[in-house]
């Protein structure tokens, strides 16, 4: 049984910073893709940073340049830094494993999910 457990997440004004967390367990954690998405209130789930298991990584282009995606084998955690952060950041973000060892932009290929993590922006 994977299990994904998210943290990081908080309040935060306009242009500040911050770095999500997301712990795996229950396999082998290098072999597999990892995602990040977020669903903000009244709006679908959609697609923030993946990285495949060998580090390569892709980006919404609502993050681009602004995010930055990584992992540490060696912890079993996945990271997901968002700078310059902007009130249309607000959401609930969610961390999700890959079915195999790509990093999908598609949620359907991520049958595993952590609760979330919520971050607010201020403005």
């Amino acid at each position: 049984q994977v299990q994904l457990v998210e943290s990081g997440g908080g309040s935060v004004q306009a242009g500040g910073s911050l770095r999500l967390s997301c712990v795996a367990s229950g396999r082998t954690f290098s072999n597999y893709g990892m995602g990040w998405f977020r669903q903000a209130p009244g709006q679908e789930r959609e697609f923030v940073a993946a990285i495949n298991s060998g580090g390569s990584t892709t980006y919404a282009d609502s993050v681009k340049g602004r995010g930055t995606i990584s992992r540490d084998n060696a912890k079993n955690t996945v990271y997901l830094q968002m700078n310059t952060l902007k009130p249309e950041d607000t959401a609930v973000y969610f961390c999700a494993a890959a079915k195999n060892s790509w990093g999908s932009r598609n949620a359907l290929d991520y049958p595993y999910w952590g609760q979330g993590t919520r971050v607010t922006v201020s403005s």
